[in-house]
């Protein structure tokens, strides 16, 4: 390596020792004719800092994998490029980091690897050759990092003393000089302008301060990244989001109404309550008509956003960072997988096809339109995240008649069997009951279960979602899978779940589904593959969905599907006849929920009640602290239930090899098995 000594009266000379590997530093008298550069620049150069340069390996990716490649590091620009090899130096670099605001993390997985992390969520990966080496880099890299940081710092605060000596100059004149007053149109003008780029200068070195410091702790393995804005609430300033509450705050929670919640649900996280009985009597149509407001909240709170986002990185696994309570809906993520069902009707209907193509078809009609009401709302917002062993029950009444064009010939179904539970339900309407548990917390795992006893089917879900941050969108994927289960004609159909994206969350947040899901019924023969498209860069539509179903034993595709998922759907037939189904004019059913105060303590609309309330209330600083009490209490739970080594016991649902399964199945209710 080469190192350049910088001028001054005392140069730093840097040993490194053999037997030990560390850095030793001693001072040195500087020679004449040493090189000046720098000494131009509004700082000195920092006694540790040094140009260094030599080769080191860098990973490119899976195909190419590791290659040598000459690095430099130039602390005059603070910056980290690299050439193909020494002799292209003179040439353009082929890459270059800015190293203002990076993160530089050596690796645990061995002594030579670390990885440069910049402010623009660019990451280098580089392989030293041996540990000294690295120590080498890594330090020499951290103190130019850190330099340069403060140096913009510095440099915040001369633009700052420029922009209050402009105000006061422009405040100063007298009523008329020169034609010019304080109240001039150009120079009101220039004020706002200068006072906005302040500003903006001013969150852009923040965001620079608290990425380090994040990715500092998350390079140390620090177990959860919290959500920091400049103007904290008190909850936050008083002992962090795991300390205690002031309960004497304007505004907060009393102290009797958190005893009162603690008290009344102490057991809510147990996982040693047996099964519990719904009384459909008890339920009623589903009263909850509030709408997520639209851009508002996110507006007023773009400084917020801006912040968390300065502490992720790109790929980085959203599962344990903590998002601030305004972009929350006011629904448990259980609740809103049971609006995937808001279409009941066309899920009753699946059985009556006449053929397994018809059925195949009409699953993925089903399927298609299951989406739309999912979403509350055209903002992208997030769910709250259930506590292990949440649970949630619905259901839905569906006439008997049908409701579906294409179903109104459909055969009539013999009522339910003398004796059976659902007997006294024959000469009403059908009834479809929905029951979903959060079965684990960490990875994140929901299982979710429907059935209609009359039509004699059911479908069994489960679901693994893993959020990462993509730059200005996050990702989340629905690992899992769910079946379909026609007891009628002793068909299965497992079917995949899509990708979801909450794009532009710094202006007006969206969600787009992508990625393609696939749905086979191995009796039948058919399967179908749906495409969910994200929008190109440039052109295209959004929301784009097409489908194809096929006959597996002659490769034939009998019915093709495109269009919006959230619009119209245009299903095109292997005779040629078309049909267009707009997802927008299907009629939608109501859940029937029972009254919070009949449900149990897990049972999500209980369990978030105060969450939800101050939300409504726009007091987000009260559901904050609601929030913080129910995850602190999952927290301390999870903690003794691993010091006394007792095992979490789920309620409704069992594992089965990869997946969870529903305990009482209904092709296990004897009645109803043949």
């Amino acid at each position: 390596m080469k190192a350049m000594s910088m001028q001054g009266e005392t140069a730093t000379a840097i040993r490194i020792s053999d037997s030990e590997g560390k850095l030793d530093v001693f001072p040195q008298r500087a020679t004449p004719g040493s090189s000046a550069r720098g000494s131009s620049k509004c700082w000195q150069y920092s006694d540790h800092m040094e140009n260094i340069d030599g080769y080191l390996m860098k990973y490119t990716n899976l195909v190419t994998g590791w290659q040598y490649r000459f690095f430099v590091l130039n602390n005059e620009a603070g910056l980290l490029e690299y050439f193909v090899n020494e002799q292209s130096r003179p040439q353009k670099p082929r890459g270059t980091l800015h190293l203002a605001g990076a993160v530089i993390s050596p690796s645990d997985e061995d002594s030579h690897t670390f990885t440069v992390n910049a402010i623009s969520g660019e990451q280098y990966k580089l392989r030293a050759a041996d540990a000294k080496e690295r120590q080498h880099w890594v330090s020499r890299l951290q103190i130019c990092t850190q330099h340069h940081t403060e140096a913009m710092g510095k440099m915040m605060t001369k633009a700052q003393d420029q922009h209050r000596d402009l105000i006061q100059t422009i405040e100063g004149l007298p009523p008329a000089v020169d034609s010019l007053s304080p109240l001039d149109q150009d120079l009101l003008m220039l004020k706002a302008t200068s006072m906005a780029t302040m500003n903006c200068l001013n969150d852009c070195l923040h965001i620079l301060q608290l990425q380090q410091v994040a990715r500092q702790r998350s390079s140390l393995g620090g177990p959860t990244i919290e959500w920091l804005e400049p103007k904290l609430p008190d909850l936050l300033k008083n002992g962090g989001p795991r300390g205690g509450f002031s309960t004497g705050r304007e505004g907060g929670p009393s102290e009797s109404s958190l005893l009162e919640l603690s008290a009344t649900e102490t057991n809510s996280f147990s996982g040693e309550e047996e099964e519990e009985e719904i009384d459909a009597e008890e339920e009623v149509e589903d009263a909850f008509t509030d709408t997520e407001e639209e851009l508002g909240a996110v507006e007023e709170e773009r400084s917020v956003i801006l912040h968390l986002l300065s502490q992720l990185k790109l790929g980085m696994d959203l599962t344990r960072v903590v998002l601030p309570t305004f972009i929350l809906e006011k629904r448990s993520l259980l609740e809103m997988y049971a609006d995937f069902m808001s279409h009941p009707d066309l899920f009753v209907s699946i059985t009556d096809g006449a053929g397994p193509e018809e059925r195949m078809v009409r699953f993925v009609e089903y399927y298609l339109t299951s989406f739309h009401e999912g979403r509350k709302g055209a903002i992208a917002k997030k769910p709250y995240n259930p506590i292990i062993g949440e649970t949630f029950h619905c259901s839905w009444r569906v006439p008997r008649s049908g409701s579906r064009e294409h179903a109104r010939d459909a055969p009539s179904h013999p009522s339910p069997p003398q004796g059976s539970p659902h007997a006294e339900e024959a000469d009403g309407d059908y009834r479809l009951r929905f029951v979903a548990e959060q079965v684990s917390h960490h990875p994140p795992v929901s299982g979710f279960y429907a059935e209609c006893p009359e039509r004699r089917m059911c479908v069994n879900t489960h679901v693994w979602t893993k959020s990462k941050f993509m730059g200005m969108s996050i990702g989340v994927s629905m690992a899992g899978e769910g079946c379909l289960y026609l007891l009628e004609h002793d068909e299965e159909y497992t079917f995949t779940l899509p990708c979801a994206y909450a794009r532009s969350i710094l202006t007006v947040p969206w969600v787009e589904l992508g990625g393609k899901v696939n749905v086979n019924c191995t009796k039948s023969g058919y399967s179908a593959v749906i495409t969910f498209q994200t929008k190109p860069f440039y052109g295209g539509k959004l929301h784009k969905v097409t489908a194809e179903v096929k006959n597996n034993a002659t490769n034939a595709v009998v019915c093709r599907v495109q269009g919006e998922w959230n619009g119209a759907l245009e299903f095109s037939y292997q005779n040629g006849d078309t049909r267009v189904v707009d997802v927008t004019e299907l009629p939608v059913t109501k859940k029937r929920v029972r009254p919070n105060d009949k449900q149990g303590p897990t049972e999500s609309r209980r369990l978030w009640q105060h969450v939800t309330e101050s939300l409504r209330q726009k007091d987000i600083e009260k559901a904050t602290e609601h929030k913080r009490i129910l995850e602190e209490r999952q927290r301390t739970e999870e903690r003794h239930r691993a010091e006394t080594e007792t095992p979490w016991r789920t309620r409704y649902f069992k594992s089965e090899g990869e997946g969870w399964m529903y305990h009482k199945p209904l092709w296990k209710t004897p009645a109803l098995k043949s």
